[in-house]
C-alpha cells in the first residue's frame, strides 16, 4: 500500500470547484492504468480501462466514483484590516474551527494563517459569551500580515482548506481530506491490483474522480449521464463512532473490523444482490468486512444510480473518525481490506 501517494493525495488542496490540482495529482499517479482518460466539463477526471478477458455474463461496463473535493471555504471579503472573511463550501461542525490552522490559495501563492471567530478572548468574556457557538460567517481568518499586502495577493473567490500535516501510527492514518481522498487512494489502487492480476478482468470499468460532491454529487451526476453504467460503485468514507460518547447502536462502522459495504444511507438503497455479492467475495478470500447503515448522508453512487437508464448500485466505504475536521482517521487494515475487496470484485464480475 502506496501511504506516500494517500499522504500527497490528503495535502494537495482541493475544494469543489476547485479540484485541479488533486486532479493533476491522480493524472500523474494513472499513467499507464488506463486506456482512456479525460476531464469533462465539470472538471471530473474520467479514466477508462477495458476488458482484457471475454466476458460471460451480462454486465459489460462498471462505474467507479470517488469525488475529488475536500470541504472548504471562499474567501467572499477582504476587510480594512486585511481580516479575511469567508464562504462554506461543504458541511462544518463550527466546533471545530476554533484556532484552526488553514491554507488560502490564490493566484498569486498558497498562504498561511490562522481561523477564529470574532469576539473576546477568554480572559475578558462573560461565561454566557463562552458557551455561544458561532455560525460560520462569524468567523475570519488571519494571515498576520499588512492589510494592504493581504489586498495585494488575496481575491474574492480565492479557496481555503484546512492545513495540518499528515500523521502516520503504527495502526492508523490521520489528516485533513481523507474524505474524500481515501477513495481516489482505493480505485487508484485497486486499478494497479487488477493490472497485476493474470487473469485479468472481463468488465470494462470507468473510474471518475468526481468534482463538486460536497454540494450536492454534481460532478458524479454528470459523468454517470455519459457513461451509462450497468453497475455504479460509491467509493466514500463513513462514520466509525467507536469512540467516547457514541452509544453503540450508532456507530455505523467499527475501526478495524474491515471494509464497509453500504446497505442504505440517506441518498441511496444499495441493490440487495450487489451486497450480497460483495459480502461472498470477501468471505471467499478472506477479507474483513462489515454491512453498515448511515442514516444521514450520501455519497456519489446515488447519482450514478439516478443517471440516465439507471444502474444497479452500492457503496464500499472505510470508517472514518472525526470526519470533516482535521484530525480524520482511518484504519490502515480497513484500508487495505476496502482495496483488496473492491480489487477481487472487480476481477470477479462478469
Amino acid at each position: 500500500m502506496d501511504i506516500d501517494l494517500f499522504r500527497r493525495l490528503c495535502e494537495t488542496p482541493g475544494i469543489p470547484g476547485r479540484e485541479e490540482r488533486v486532479r493533476a495529482l491522480i493524472e500523474k499517479e494513472t499513467k499507464g492504468l488506463f486506456d482512456s482518460r479525460e476531464t469533462d466539463a465539470m472538471g471530473s477526471y474520467v479514466c477508462v480501462r477495458k476488458p482484457t478477458r471475454k466476458s460471460k455474463g451480462k454486465i459489460t461496463r462498471v462505474m467507479l466514483a470517488a469525488h475529488m473535493d475536500e470541504i472548504g471555504f471562499f474567501v467572499r471579503h477582504v476587510d480594512e484590516n486585511g481580516m479575511i472573511w469567508v464562504n462554506p463550501a461543504g458541511g462544518f461542525d463550527t466546533r471545530n474551527l476554533f484556532a484552526t490552522r488553514v491554507l488560502v490559495c490564490t493566484a498569486k501563492g498558497d498562504f498561511k494563517g490562522v481561523m477564529n471567530p470574532g469576539g473576546k478572548p477568554i480572559h475578558i468574556s462573560s461565561d454566557a459569551e463562552r458557551t455561544k457557538v458561532p455560525g460560520v460567517e462569524e468567523f475570519f481568518i488571519d494571515l498576520g500580515r499588512d492589510a494592504a499586502d493581504v489586498k495585494k495577493h488575496v481575491e474574492i473567490g480565492d479557496f481555503v482548506t484546512l492545513d495540518t500535516p499528515f500523521l502516520e501510527t503504527p495502526k492508523k492514518l490521520v489528516s485533513k481530506a481523507i474524505d474524500n481522498r481515501l477513495a481516489c487512494f482505493v480505485a487508484i489502487e485497486a486499478i494497479r491490483m487488477l493490472a497485476k492480476r493474470k487473469a485479468g478482468h472481463a468488465c470494462e470499468i470507468v473510474c471518475a474522480f468526481t468534482t463538486q460532491e460536497e454540494v450536492g454529487l454534481r460532478g458524479a451526476q454528470t459523468a454517470a449521464y455519459a457513461a451509462k453504467a450497468d453497475i455504479g460503485i460509491g467509493l466514500d468514507v463513513t462514520l466509525a463512532c467507536d469512540t467516547p460518547g457514541v452509544p453503540d447502536n450508532q456507530r455505523v462502522t467499527k475501526q478495524g473490523s474491515g471494509a464497509g459495504i453500504m446497505v442504505q444511507d440517506s441518498s441511496m438503497i444499495s441493490d440487495y444482490t450487489l451486497v450480497e455479492d460483495f459480502v461472498a467475495v470477501a468471505k471467499k478470500h478472506r477479507i474483513a468486512h462489515q454491512k453498515c447503515i448511515l442514516p444521514r448522508g450520501g455519497q456519489d453512487g446515488a447519482a450514478i444510480q439516478r443517471a440516465g437508464h439507471g444502474a444497479k448500485c452500492i457503496a464500499i466505504v472505510t470508517g472514518t473518525r472525526y470526519i470533516h475536521t482535521t484530525t480524520e482517521m482511518v484504519d490502515k487494515g480497513d484500508l487495505e481490506a476496502t482495496i483488496e475487496l473492491l480489487g477481487e470484485w472487480l476481477g470477479g464480475v462478469a
